[in-house]
């Protein structure tokens, strides 16, 4: 049967026909909002490479994460800034830390909003690298054993999920046991189990003020022309005791996405980096492009390749609109 029987518009004919039939329902739900916390106090800064987002001190970021759980969204992801740094990055286990007190903060204010926090010491560190350096290296298994102290602080303020970041090998295992061994068997972990070594990480870094002082991430995190071996590294991830799985970046990254979608069974998120974001805002400025028509078509093409969570800056504005 073809043409005059089947006729495809037939379907598309009115807003609620395509409503009805629509295949990828985007939702609130998806959603998990980022938010720098930044050393200091009474602190609201816009931060200059990312459109409207801030650098807030920790007894400021309870209304930060007020105002996406009023809007539904249903996590926030922490990334801190320290008013200090040294080459081992000390201060990201640090019981007043500003993730730490941040998180304390939060809990107090909204306790039913899920606290994700990024596990990784390029924020923290001297040299900006996610690991300690030595011998002009980053030394994986001495930074294994710090990132597990990070994240036992995460979960000892009231985290409900550490995200590794940082690509070490073996990370998960060790941070599990972590956890496990001091009583955090219910705090999850968000393994970034297939982070690329990517060009779409620019803002962010800027923001988080996380450049590598010398060299790049290269070594640790993946060659972006590599398929197999991100389904190699989340396949480890999951085996080392990670309860849900990234992608990141999301966009230059969706074939990854589908082919992990259709491999494992636990939930998989993808970020929707820094980059990806201001490519967007700096069109939609330009007024080459709908920016909230553009934002909703490339959150839902992510959610269509097969992610069940997505990390985004967009996630207040395209929770407003979805409620609209």
């Amino acid at each position: 049967m073809g043409f005059p029987d089947i006729r495809m518009r037939r379907l598309r004919t009115s807003a609620t026909m395509r409503r009805m039939v629509r295949e990828t329902a985007l939702s609130v739900d998806d959603f998990i909002y980022p938010l720098f916390v930044r050393a200091g106090t009474g602190l609201k800064k816009p931060i200059p490479s990312m459109t409207d987002c801030f650098h807030v001190s920790p007894d400021r970021m309870a209304d930060e994460a007020a105002e996406a759980a009023d809007l539904g969204i249903p996590a926030v992801l922490l990334f801190g800034l320290p008013a200090h740094k040294d080459e081992k990055g000390s201060e990201a286990w640090a019981e007043n830390g500003v993730v730490q007190e941040a998180i304390r903060q939060i809990k107090k204010r909204t306790p039913d909003l899920l606290v994700v926090t990024d596990v990784c010491l390029c924020e923290y560190t001297s040299t900006g690298h996610c690991g300690v350096i030595e011998n002009g290296k980053v030394e994986n298994d001495v930074t294994l054993e710090l990132l597990a102290k990070m994240a036992l602080s995460h979960a000892q303020a009231g985290a409900d999920i550490v995200a590794p970041s940082d690509m070490m090998d073996g990370r998960v295992r060790v941070i599990r046991q972590a956890l496990e061994c001091n009583g955090f068997d219910n705090v999850a972990i968000l393994a970034y189990a297939a982070k690329f070594a990517s060009a779409f990480y620019g803002p962010f870094r800027d923001a988080a003020e996380s450049a590598p002082a010398f060299g790049d991430r290269k070594s640790y995190q993946m060659d972006p022309a590599n398929a197999r071996e991100a389904l190699r590294e989340i396949a480890l991830d999951i085996e080392e005791g990670a309860d849900l799985v990234m992608v990141k970046p999301a966009l230059s990254y969706l074939d990854i996405l589908r082919r992990a979608r259709d491999r494992f069974d636990c939930p998989l998120a993808a970020y929707n980096v820094s980059g990806e974001y201001m490519m967007l805002n700096a069109a939609a400025d330009a007024g080459l492009i709908d920016r909230d028509a553009c934002m909703m078509e490339i959150l839902t093409s992510i959610k269509r390749a097969g992610a069940d969570i997505i990390l985004t800056y967009f996630a207040k504005k395209a929770a407003r609109l979805l409620r609209s």
